[in-house]
């Protein structure tokens, strides 16, 4: 992850280089927060990464929509489909984005040891292996 500070006149040069202008959002921030701040943004919007972009913005729009952000969910979804993401992985996301708080509201509704829940996932991850 980017970990230079610029001075705030260049960090917002950058952005408008990559936007076309500073979203109203960045603007906001105060000045040592935006520098601070823009490192990350730029690393994980434009650089490399050990998650392929697509994959990035299908992670950042599954979070997005089981947080209920509309704001994060608009943002990542556009840009899933700017890298490439199908009509079929938007869709199945969909799916994928319930499922984690759906069973982890059934699990914590019952109160169910942890560890039981573990030893059980070891032995389902065994039996996996062996059988596929």
């Amino acid at each position: 992850m980017a970990t230079e500070q610029r001075p705030y006149d260049e960090t917002r040069t950058e952005i408008e280089e990559s936007f076309g202008f500073v979203p109203g959002y960045l603007e906001a921030l105060p000045e040592g927060d935006l520098v601070t701040e823009w490192p990350n943004m730029r690393h994980f919007l434009f650089e490399e990464s050990a998650l392929e972009p697509k994959t990035r913005e299908l992670v950042g729009l599954a979070v997005a929509a089981a947080i209920g952000c509309e704001y994060c969910r608009h943002f990542h979804r556009g840009a899933a489909r700017l890298h490439g993401a199908t009509e079929d992985e938007l869709a199945e996301l969909s799916f994928l984005a319930s499922y984690t708080p759906r069973y982890s509201a059934l699990i914590q509704a019952q109160d169910y040891d942890l560890e039981t829940f573990y030893e059980e996932t070891e032995r389902i991850a065994e039996h996996i292996q062996e059988t596929h």
